[in-house]
């Protein structure tokens, strides 16, 4: 079988728990495996925290295995209770379709599907949706403990708050899920995140009592910015998308432009194909060569997301808005991308266009909000007491939030440069 996929997930930081390592490895080893990740639909796109499962998927995928991606159709009418203080809004069936449309070909971008591959995309809502009630209940409930059900993560940290009877038939969909993949397609292993722990073991279980064949479960770390304490992907101005429309090209580079120092070779080996080794070396640079290193994560999953141009049009608006992490200001080269100079291609630095006289009429904190940099005036008037407010790159003045943007020359050209913070940059140009 060549490599051993497994033994790549665990040395590239994949595997948190699994239910039975070496029997796992071994079965890599001997045949090709099929192994799937569900993606609950709850909105039109996936976001930085999705692409770790993506990965592991794609790794799968590029050594030779089967892997499905189960888009949770069925599933996202319910609503998973892990990792949750209170229950998730419930979709709509129309909600549910339109966000179905806006994730596949996301995912698309990481598996080579049928015919010309091996990878599957599957909806649970093909058979959940179809479910006899009681059916179900004598069928799959019977093989449920409710008190073992209760010591599970997802239910425990719940049980305070309050947990809906909808959201406790979640582990029940979940394992039901894996048993009919396992049924349909020969699936016999379910990766998730290291908070479905419980909704993975109760699908493992569910086909050894169903069928009495065996099945395999792996999680994966849940990463965390040691700098915020936060999950992985969120930042202040929210979660960061794979989407442009959600998130620009250019501020999706900048999250992993910006990454701590200290995680940049755990994140190359997790989110680029670059042999492990070169991660490693990459991880070992210091001082600010180590900046080197973070552009070349930043270059590799945006081309991954959004493609080797769109990734060099934002690490070139990247080094015209903040300069260079090498001292010759050379222009990234990999295979991907070919040999490049800054006149190659235009600069991608986001941009909003506002109407001449609509903006004429706002005063300074109004305008960062309509140029997306704060969330509300009264966000806006704190950054800008706070220091962290800059108009064509000059601090703009504490007191002068309620300056009116007709009484100054700042759009003499036609156009205006916003900076929030150190990073977040915006180009208001009028129309």
């Amino acid at each position: 079988m060549g490599q051993n996929a497994y033994q790549t997930l665990r040395e590239r930081g994949f595997t948190y728990q699994t239910t039975d390592e070496a029997a796992l490895a071994t079965l890599f080893d001997q045949k090709t495996v099929t192994g799937y990740i569900g993606f609950d639909v709850t909105a039109d796109s996936l976001h930085v925290g999705h692409l770790l499962p993506l990965m592991a998927l794609s790794w799968l995928d590029r050594l030779g295995h089967r892997p499905i991606a189960l888009v949770g159709g069925g599933t996202s009418l319910v609503g998973d209770p892990s990792g949750r203080q209170s229950a998730r809004r419930l979709l709509t069936l129309d909600d549910v379709k339109a966000n179905q449309e806006g994730i596949r070909p996301q995912i698309a971008k990481f598996l080579t599907f049928a015919p010309e591959g091996k990878a599957l995309l599957v909806n649970n809502a093909d058979w959940l949706t179809e479910l006899n009630y009681v059916t179900f209940l004598r069928d799959i409930g019977r093989h449920f403990s409710v008190n073992r059900m209760l010591t599970a993560e997802c239910y425990k940290s719940r049980l305070e708050a309050g947990l809906s009877f909808l959201e406790f038939n979640y582990m029940l969909m979940q394992a039901y899920d894996f048993l009919v993949l396992n049924e349909r397609e020969g699936n016999i292993l379910q990766l998730g995140g290291q908070d479905q722990w419980g909704n993975i073991v109760a699908g493992v279980e569910l086909i050894r009592r169903v069928k009495g064949s065996e099945a395999f479960g792996v999680t994966m770390p849940l990463l965390i910015d040691p700098r915020t304490g936060e999950k992985f992907g969120k930042t202040n101005a929210g979660a960061v998308w794979l989407s442009r429309e959600r998130t620009s090209v250019f501020d999706f580079y900048q999250f992993w432009r910006n990454i701590d120092d200290q995680e940049t070779g755990r994140l190359l080996a997790l989110f680029t194909y670059l042999p492990l080794e070169e991660c490693q070396a990459l991880a070992r640079l210091e001082g600010n060569l180590i900046n080197r290193a973070k552009e070349i994560l930043a270059y590799e999953v945006t081309a991954l997301c959004h493609g080797p141009t769109e990734a060099a049009e934002a690490f070139l608006a990247s080094i015209r808005a903040f300069g260079a992490a090498d001292p010759q200001n050379e222009v990234y080269t990999s295979s991907k991308l070919g040999k490049l100079s800054p006149e190659d291609l235009l600069a991608n630095l986001p941009t909003v266009s506002l109407a001449k006289e609509t903006v004429g009429d706002m005063d300074l904190a109004a305008l960062l909000v309509a140029a997306g940099l704060a969330s509300s005036k009264s966000e806006a008037k704190r950054l800008i007491r706070q220091g962290g407010a800059y108009l064509n790159n000059q601090v703009i003045p504490a007191g002068e939030e309620n300056a009116l943007v007709k009484n100054q020359p700042w759009f003499a050209p036609g156009e205006a440069t916003l900076r929030a913070g150190k990073k977040r940059y915006k180009i208001v140009r009028l129309k």
